[in-house]
């Protein structure tokens, strides 16, 4: 995978959001919402789908349009359904042994698998990463893909759940006491919870634990991202053993 790469790759003209002044005028326009509308009729409608859902009598999205036109919310409607039916999470699953498969006789995968051991030998068990996906990015195949190759590496690996918050993903690494935590941002997210989950894991005291970042980053982010106390960064196209690599690397180099 990622074997053939151009030997230079063009620039990208990115249009940049600041994540967190949109969140913070959005949080401003509900709160002028929920003042200006009939808060009565509001919690009429919203009742009126929980209880859809409790008896499954009525239309569902009906009764959700009326709701949306009382100016309830995505969030006050969707909770309306979670009174009942709860939030619905994915079963994470990972494969093992295809990545190894066809990898055996390349020379990097050989090499990940050596200092995956040399760790190992040292440290008592093996390197332990886990693979967070935070925010509302709900692409993780990739995630999943990278998490099944570092398997093969020899690592083990946690995959944290999707919509983690960066405090949520944090007290997962700390629980699991991984040697580094893997940061997957294919929603533009990164540059505001990169920095959080770092500082999470400060408040945690676990600042031991390392941090790398990889998916759709521009390269123009990855100076933020490394005075934010990321250690590495894999874009798009990085060999899955040789980013393992250097995450042993990095590793061997703080003990």
């Amino acid at each position: 995978m990622n074997k053939y790469r151009l030997e230079k790759e063009a620039p990208i003209d990115i249009l940049e959001i600041d994540n967190t002044a949109v969140r913070i005028e959005q949080i401003e326009n509900l709160k002028r919402l929920k003042e200006g509308r009939n808060q009565e009729e509001v919690d009429k409608a919203l009742a009126a789908i929980t209880k859809c859902v409790e008896t499954k009598e009525g239309n569902l999205l009906e009764l959700a349009v009326e709701a949306a036109r009382v100016r309830a919310t995505l969030g006050e409607i969707s909770y309306a359904c979670e009174k009942i039916v709860g939030r619905y999470k994915a079963i994470i699953r990972t494969i093992s042994g295809v990545y190894s498969s066809e990898s055996k006789n390349d020379s990097d995968f050989k090499r990940a698998c050596e200092l995956t051991e040399k760790f190992a030998k040292k440290e008592g068990r093996q390197p332990r990463i886990m693979i967070a996906k935070m925010g509302q990015d709900g692409h993780d195949r990739g995630a999943k893909v990278v998490a099944t190759g570092y398997a093969d590496c020899g690592f083990d690996v946690d995959m944290g759940p999707l919509f983690q918050t960066p405090a949520e993903a944090a007290r997962e690494a700390v629980e699991n006491d991984v040697h580094v935590v893997g940061v997957s941002s294919l929603a533009a997210g990164h540059k505001t919870l990169v920095p959080q989950i770092i500082e999470e894991l400060k408040k945690l005291g676990r600042e031991d634990i390392v941090v790398i970042a990889g998916g759709v980053i521009p390269a123009q982010d990855y100076d933020f991202l490394y005075k934010a106390g990321v250690a590495a960064i894999f874009g798009p196209g990085t060999p899955v053993a040789k980013a393992a690599c250097q995450i042993l690397e990095i590793l061997m180099d703080e003990e």
